[in-house]
């Protein structure tokens, strides 16, 4: 019984379809061309053998190329594509979440649920309230480890895209950035009820630009929920519990993501 459930076991680990990320100029006609760390992972982590199947991607339009492996080599993994699919796994709107910087690793956390919930992009912003503090040297450090859990994220979600991570902003940076998005909202503890809250998420239509405001610990300076103002950011309530930064972020994308596919 146990080699049995072993063996069933191994054969639904085989039939999941494995995501990689390859740049535009590897999918040539039906070729594709998969290098860099992901040769190693195809041929000795999952050990993959040719004629089995993998969904491809190139970061920029969402689509999902299936391809069969024809080659391994030492430094590349030659496929040919067999179908696309066109409809992608993308949300019709790009959510742009602006997040205060948190403390300790709690943005690696945002950063990886923010992903699988379809995030465009995730722009760190310096609050005023902020703990963290990065420097010159720290910031491409952590700009760096945050893109590849971002990466990550979006393999394992299946994403047609991989979200950006932004380099860090003071929050009137982030409000200007901000101006390209037809909808942007903030959290906010003194904002009107869940009514109000309601008819905006109910009013999110596809094809929309979102900006989604999110505070660190502490939340938002009454001064910074006025410059937000001003520049035609509307507050929004999320109940009346006062939720953590790192759950704040995900409960306002979760209701987006219900809107916009439900």
């Amino acid at each position: 019984v146990r080699e049995l459930e072993a063996d069933i076991s191994f054969r639904v680990e085989k039939e999941e379809m494995y995501q990689f990320f390859v740049d535009p100029g590897q999918i040539q006609g039906t070729r594709i061309t998969i290098t860099g760390k992901d040769v190693n992972h195809i041929k000795n982590v999952l050990r993959m053998k040719k004629g089995e199947e993998i969904s491809v991607s190139n970061g920029l339009d969402g689509k999902e190329y299936r391809c069969g492996i024809e080659e391994l080599l030492e430094d590349e993994v030659i496929c040919t594509l067999r179908f696309v699919k066109e409809e992608g796994l993308e949300l019709p709107s790009r959510v742009f979440l602006f997040q205060g910087l948190p403390k300790a690793d709690k943005m690696e956390l945002i950063i990886q649920k923010a992903v699988e919930l379809g995030v465009y992009q995730v722009i760190p912003v310096s609050c005023k309230r902020a703990v963290v503090k990065l420097d010159e040297k720290k910031e491409k450090s952590k700009l760096t480890r945050w893109q590849g859990i971002a990466e990550a994220a979006a393999k394992q979600s299946k994403r047609g895209i991989i979200p950006e991570v932004k380099n860090v902003m003071t929050m009137k940076e982030a409000i200007s950035y901000s101006k390209c998005c037809l909808v942007r909202i903030i959290p906010y503890e003194l904002a009107e009820g869940m009514e109000k809250t309601k008819e905006i998420i109910g009013s999110l239509k596809p094809g929309e630009d979102i900006a989604v405001f999110i505070g660190p610990e502490g939340g938002f300076e009454e001064s910074e929920i006025g410059e937000a103002m001003e520049s035609g950011i509307i507050p929004i309530t999320l109940g009346k519990r006062i939720l953590r930064t790192e759950t704040a972020g995900m409960t306002v994308l979760s209701w987006i993501m219900y809107q916009l596919e439900g």
